[in-house]
C-alpha cells in the first residue's frame, strides 16, 4: 500500500520548514501553516530571513472578506527571539504580517518532493489546498538543480452559489542589499525583485521572479512608500481586502518597496480552480570561500553556482522554468509515486522521505562545473563544518543511488583535490573546489570509507574505466592508511587515528577495524579488475579479521583496546595538543592514570561495526562473522536504546534527545570501565547513526528492534518540538541523516550491480511478498519479491538485468 504521508495538524505543524529549491541552488522553506520563510538564496544558510512575502484571498461581493492564505501564526513565532527587525518579539514583531486575518485551520503533509497545506475557515465559501514542490528527477541532476519552486493554490467552491474571488501574491523586495541599486519591475504574468552589484560587492547582484500563466493576472508594482514600518503594509492590506487591483498604474521606477500579483477567479457551485505560481531566483556570484587552499586563497576566487553557468540570466532561467514546468512536474510526480509505492512500514517511508529534503537545503552547493560540495549542516547564517566532510558523508546513502554521477564527482574530488602525492586525504576540501593545503590530520574513517565507496560507485554506475582512472589514487590512499595507522601491519589501525567523533582513537577498535577490513576487501576486488595482485590486501584482511574477531570481540560486542605506551605517535603532554585534543594540567594528570582521554575502551559503541554496514551497502558482503556482528548490534539495542531519557545524565549536547524522549545513545559501558572523560559525544543521540544501526538490524532480520529505533527518532521530530523535515546534529538538515535511505535496502536487501547486470535479493526475504524503490544509473522503479520470485518494474528509463540472484 502506497505511503500517503503523515498529516501534521495544528499542534504538530508549528515547527515545519520544508525546503523548496534545487540541488545546491538555495531554498525557500514552505512552513506547516503555508507561510514562506528561511529565504536562503545567496549561497549560504539564512534561516532567520523571513521577509514580508505572502499569498491572500479576497472573496468579492458587497462585503468583501480577505484572508492571508496561511494557518494561525504558531505560538512559538510570537516570542521567537531569533526573528524580526527592530526588536523582534520584544518589539511586538513589528514588520511582520502576523496581525493580518488568516485562515482558521491548516494541516501539512508531504510526499517528497511535494508538500501540501490544506486550509479552511468557518463561513468562508472556499477551501484551499496549497501544493509546494521543486523538480527532483533521479539521474537528471540539471533538472533537479534549478533555483526554482512551484506553488499551486487550488480553490474549491463549497457552496451552491457562484462566487467571485481574487488570489494575490505579495513580496517586499527582499533582494535589496548592499550599495547597488534595487528595483521592482513587471514581467509577463508577474514581477521581478532585483538588486544590482558593485565592483567591490559583485555578490549582491541578484533577482527573484514570481509569475503565473493564469489568464487575467494583473501586476502591481506601485506599492505605497510610507514613513513608518506599518504604512506600506497598511495600504497594501487595503488593496487586498477591497480587491482594488484594476486600472493599476505602470511601473513607478527604481526602488519601489515591493510588488503584488492579482488573479481574479470565478467559481461555479462545486467548481475548483488552480493558480500556479512559478518562483525562481538568480544570484550569479557569491562571497563564499572556505577552507585551506594549497595555492594562495585570493587566487581561488569565490564560489559560483552551477545555474549561472547553465543560464545567461534570470530571464532565461525563468523562460526555461515556464517551458519545462509541466514536464518537470510530471517526472517529479512519477518519481514520488514510485518511491512511496514501497510496501514498508509507514515510519520507514516517513524517515526516508522526510530526510531527502536535505538535498534541497543550503547544506548542499553545486559549483559552476556541476560538482557538489556540502556543509555538514546549516546554522542560522552560515554552514556548519565545511568541506563535504568525508566521515560525516560516509553515512549518507541517498545521493549515490539517486544521482550516481554527482556521487562519482565527490569521489573524484576526494582522490584528486583532496589527496596529495603521499596519499594523505583532507577530510574537508575547500570551496571553490581546489587542491587542499593538507594542514590537518587525515580522518581514518572517512579515508577508508572512500575506498569502499569508490567500489560502490563502480558497481552502481557500471563504468570500469572510470573506476580504473581513480584506482591509482585509491591505492595511494590505502598505502598511506597502512603506513600511518597500521605500520606494523597487524591488520587493524593501531596508531591514533582521527574520526567522526572529532578525536583520535588510540589502539584498535571495532569501528575503525571494520572500516579498514572493508577498504582492504574493496581494494582486493578493484586490484583484480585492474589486472594487479590482490595478495597484499587479502593478507592484511585475513590478519585483521582474525584479530578483530578474537581480540576485539568480548563475547557480546566489539570494543576498543586502548594503547598508547608502545606506539609511534607523540604522547600527550600538559598544556599541549595531542593530535586534535588539548590537554590541560588536570587532563594530563588523568592521562597518566588512564591514558588518552575521549576513548571508549570497554564501551558498547553504536557504530562499532559501522564498516560492516558500509561494506554491505556497497555490495562487499560480510567482512566479519555475521553472528558476531549481529551480537554487537543486538547489544547496542539492549544497552544503548533508551525508551525514556529522563534519568540519563548528559553533560554534552542534550538538545538532540532529552527528558521523556527515546533515543539510541552513542556509547554505553554495560561492563563497566567508563573513562573519567569518556568518548566525546558518547552521551548524545544522533539520528544518522540511529538509522545506520536500525537499517543494519533490519537487514540482518531483527525488524522489530530496528523499527523501534526508527519510531523513536521520528517521534522526536514530530512537529511539536522539532522540524520533522530537518533532523539536525551539528546544524539543520544534517548530511549524516541521509543514512535513512538505507532503510529501503534493509528490508529486502535489494541491490543492483550494473557491472554484472545482476539484481541481488536477500535470501531471507524470499518467504514474503514486498516491493521497494530501486534507483540505478539508467532508471528507477520498484523491485521486490512476488509469489516467491524476484521482480523489477521500471517506472522510468531501463534497468538491464541478465540474472537475479538470492544473496
Amino acid at each position: 500500500m502506497a505511503y500517503e504521508g503523515k498529516v501534521y495538524g495544528e499542534e504538530t505543524n508549528a515547527r515545519i520548514a520544508y525546503p523548496l529549491g534545487g540541488l545546491g541552488a538555495g531554498m525557500i522553506a514552505l512552513e506547516g501553516t503555508g507561510a514562506l520563510s528561511h529565504f536562503s538564496l545567496r549561497h549560504k544558510p539564512d534561516l532567520r530571513n523571513r521577509p514580508v512575502t505572502f499569498s491572500a484571498i479576497t472573496i468579492c461581493g458587497e462585503n468583501p472578506v480577505a484572508k492571508v492564505l496561511e494557518g494561525p501564526v504558531p505560538t512559538r513565532a510570537v516570542y521567537d527571539l531569533r526573528h524580526g527587525p527592530h526588536g523582534g518579539a520584544a518589539g511586538g514583531q513589528n514588520g511582520r504580517n502576523y496581525g493580518l486575518p488568516r485562515m482558521a485551520e491548516s494541516s501539512f503533509a508531504a510526499r517528497f518532493p511535494f508538500a501540501e497545506v490544506r486550509m479552511t475557515h468557518p463561513g468562508l465559501p472556499v477551501t484551499v489546498e496549497l501544493t509546494g514542490w521543486s523538480p527532483f528527477v533521479p539521474g537528471q541532476a540539471d533538472d533537479s538543480s534549478l533555483p526554482a519552486a512551484g506553488l499551486e493554490y487550488r480553490f474549491h467552491n463549497e457552496t451552491n452559489e457562484p462566487i467571485e474571488l481574487v488570489y494575490s501574491f505579495h513580496a517586499r523586495n527582499f533582494m535589496a542589499c548592499g550599495k547597488g541599486g534595487a528595483s521592482v519591475d513587471r514581467m509577463d504574468g508577474g514581477f521581478v525583485l532585483s538588486q544590482t552589484g558593485t565592483p567591490d560587492e559583485p555578490w549582491t547582484a541578484g533577482e527573484f521572479r514570481a509569475a503565473t500563466d493564469h489568464p487575467g493576472a494583473v501586476t502591481d508594482t506601485a506599492w505605497f512608500q510610507g514613513d513608518y514600518w506599518f504604512d506600506t503594509l497598511t495600504m497594501l492590506w487595503r488593496k487586498i481586502e477591497r480587491a482594488t487591483f484594476g486600472g493599476l498604474p505602470q511601473d513607478v521606477g527604481q526602488g519601489g518597496p515591493g510588488a503584488s500579483l492579482y488573479v481574479p477567479l470565478s467559481l461555479q457551485p462545486g467548481e475548483s480552480a488552480t493558480v500556479r505560481l512559478r518562483l525562481s531566483w538568480f544570484v550569479p556570484d557569491s562571497d563564499q570561500r572556505h577552507g585551506f587552499f594549497a595555492e594562495p586563497e585570493a587566487s581561488q576566487g569565490f564560489y559560483k553556482p552551477w545555474y549561472a553557468s547553465a543560464f545567461a540570466d534570470g530571464a532565461e532561467l525563468e523562460r526555461h522554468w515556464q517551458n519545462e514546468y509541466d514536464r518537470l512536474r510530471s517526472q517529479s510526480a512519477k518519481f514520488s509515486d514510485a518511491l512511496h509505492a514501497s510496501s514498508f512500514p509507514a515510519e520507514v517511508m516517513e524517515a526516508v522521505s522526510a530526510n531527502l529534503p536535505i538535498l534541497k537545503s543550503p547544506t548542499i552547493l553545486r559549483q559552476h562545473d556541476g560538482r557538489l560540495w556540502a556543509w555538514e549542516g546549516c546554522f542560522d547564517e552560515e554552514g556548519s563544518c565545511y568541506g563535504t566532510c568525508t566521515h560525516v558523508w560516509n553515512y549518507a546513502q541517498a545521493l549515490a543511488h539517486l544521482f550516481p554521477g554527482l556521487e562519482r564527482d565527490i569521489r573524484r574530488t576526494e582522490f584528486t583535490e583532496g589527496q596529495n602525492e603521499e596519499g594523505h586525504q583532507s577530510f574537508r576540501v575547500p570551496l571553490p573546489i581546489a587542491p587542499s593545503a593538507h594542514l590537518e590530520q587525515a580522518a581514518a574513517d572517512g579515508q577508508l570509507g572512500g575506498i569502499m565507496k569508490l567500489y560502490r560507485e563502480w558497481r552502481i554506475g557500471g563504468n570500469t574505466e572510470w573506476m580504473l582512472s581513480l584506482w591509482p589514487k585509491a591505492k595511494m590512499s590505502l598505502q598511506y592508511a597502512i603506513a600511518t595507522w597500521d605500520p606494523r601491519r597487524a591488520g587493524v589501525p593501531e596508531e591514533p587515528h582521527h574520526n567522526t567523533y572529532d578525536i583520535e582513537l588510540w589502539g584498535p577498535n571495532g569501528m575503525s577495524a571494520s572500516l579498514y577490513l572493508g577498504a582492504l576487501k574493496a581494494a582486493a576486488k578493484m586490484a583484480e579488475a585492474a589486472g594487479e595482485s590482490e595478495a597484499e590486501y587479502e593478507s592484511l584482511y585475513a590478519k585483521g579479521r582474525a584479530y578483530t574477531e578474537s581480540v576485539l570481540f568480548n563475547g557480546e560486542y566489539f570494543e576498543q583496546r586502548v594503547r598508547w605506551k608502545d606506539l609511534d605517535a607523540e604522547k600527550p603532554t600538559a598544556g599541549h595538543k595531542a593530535n586534535n585534543v588539548d590537554y590541560s594540567e588536570e587532563a594530563y594528570a588523568l592521562f597518566l592514570q588512564e591514558g588518552p582521554k575521549y576513548q571508549y575502551g570497554t564501551g558498547c559503541l553504536a557504530d562499532g561495526v559501522f564498516g560492516c554496514w558500509l561494506a554491505a551497502t556497497c555490495g562487499l558482503g560480510d567482512i566479519l562473522d555475521p553472528a558476531k556482528v549481529a551480537s554487537h548490534l543486538l547489544s547496542v539495542y539492549r544497552y544503548n536504546f533508551k525508551a525514556d531519557l529522563s534519568e540519563h545524565a548528559n553533560p554534552q549536547r542534550p538538545g538532540f534527545a532529552l527528558g521523556r524522549e527515546s533515543g539510541l545513545l552513542l556509547c554505553t559501558w554495560p561492563r563497566g570501565g567508563e573513562p573519567t572523560l569518556p568518548l566525546q559525544y558518547s552521551r548524545e543521540v544522533w539520528p544518522g547513526i540511529e538509522y545506520q544501526v536500525a537499517s543494519h538490524l533490519i537487514y540482518l532480520g531483527y525488524e522489530q528492534e530496528g523499527l523501534s529505533i526508527v519510531k523513536a527518532c521520528r517521534a522526536r521530530f514530530d512537529g511539536r518540538v522539532r522540524n520533522p523535515f530537518s533532523e539536525y546534529e551539528c546544524g539543520e538538515w544534517y548530511g549524516r541523516s541521509l543514512s535513512a535511505y538505507a532503510l529501503l535496502w534493509a528490508y529486502g536487501g535489494i541491490r543492483y550491480d550494473a557491472v554484472d547486470k545482476t539484481l541481488y535479493v536477500k535470501r531471507a526475504a524470499a518467504d514474503r511478498d514486498f516491493a521497494g524503490f530501486l534507483s540505478t544509473e539508467t532508471g528507477y522503479g520498484t523491485a521486490g519479491v512476488k509469489d516467491g520470485k524476484p521482480f523489477v518494474a521500471c517506472a522510468s528509463g531501463e534497468i538491464p538485468i541478465d540474472r537475479m540472484v538470492w544473496d
